[in-house]
């Protein structure tokens, strides 16, 4: 349960800190599936917030499909999807971008190793793989579309394959489309030319990852991979404030009329 002594985070708005601790308190049973959700006045007084941002906070988790609004009579909890049968379980309904900036946290450590061992292991085979992926990347580069995203997602599932270790797949697999933040990212307005040269820095990225894997260069792949997570979490980052910045009615810092601008590092083509 949240308390009004409970310290506010830098840098996430109300409405995130609210959807955040409504979202605990719902995993953990202290609100279990179907019950209602106290009203409107006891949240405002539980979280030390108005009744603006309580109305967001729910809204945003019935777009999480965490809870329903039944109209006159309350908002009650739904039924937490189940995750799939696996070796690992992890959980895959990302309500917020924190939740999708833990996501590229873990993505860090866990895919800069398998681009190690994938530079030591890979076979002709897979480095076909990770290059179809990329031109696939490279077609679709200036469109918003499923395509585009199964093609990142392939590039990165086939370096996991590389390792020859299935749990690095399996990983993947078990988080499916979570892994690209580019949804959330498009969030935010960009113009068509802002579109193209974002996903030309991540094709570039993705080059260099490539490169240091066909040479067999484990240090350079790793640090590549490290580089682009790196830099996609930073790419959310700015994105988590552009928004956070609308919401409070603020026009975003270096922004051209709340378009997004990405302030990522540019990679280093080896």
């Amino acid at each position: 349960m949240s308390t009004d002594s409970a310290p506010r985070k830098r840098g996430r708005s109300l409405t995130q800190e609210v959807v955040l601790s409504l979202t605990q308190q719902i995993r953990e049973g202290e609100f279990l599936p179907g019950s209602k959700l106290p009203p409107e006045a006891e949240l405002m007084q539980r979280e030390g917030v108005s009744r603006t941002v309580v109305r967001e906070a729910i809204s945003q988790l019935q777009a999480a499909r965490l809870v329903e609004t039944r109209h006159g009579v309350g908002t009650f909890v739904l039924d937490i999807p189940a995750s799939p049968s696996s070796d690992i379980s992890l959980d895959c309904n990302l309500v917020t971008l924190l939740d999708v900036m833990s996501i590229l946290e873990f993505r860090i450590s866990i895919e800069s190793e398998a681009a190690g061992l994938a530079a030591h292991r890979r076979t002709a085979d897979d480095i076909h793989a990770m290059r179809a992926a990329l031109e696939q990347f490279d077609v679709t580069s200036d469109l918003r579309n499923e395509s585009n995203v199964k093609a990142d997602i392939a590039f990165h599932t086939a370096i996991a394959t590389a390792t020859g270790n299935r749990y690095f797949a399996d990983v993947l697999k078990q988080l499916g489309a979570a892994i690209i933040p580019r949804n959330r990212v498009d969030a935010v307005r960009r113009t068509p030319q802002q579109q193209h040269e974002y996903l030309r820095q991540i094709h570039g990225e993705h080059l260099v990852v490539l490169g240091a894997i066909e040479r067999q260069d484990a240090e350079s792949a790793r640090a590549a991979m490290r580089t682009h997570l790196s830099n996609s979490r930073e790419r959310l980052r700015t994105v988590r404030e552009v928004l956070a910045e609308q919401q409070a009615g603020v026009t975003p810092s270096g922004s051209n009329n709340g378009e997004y601008q990405d302030t990522a590092a540019q990679p280093t083509h080896r």
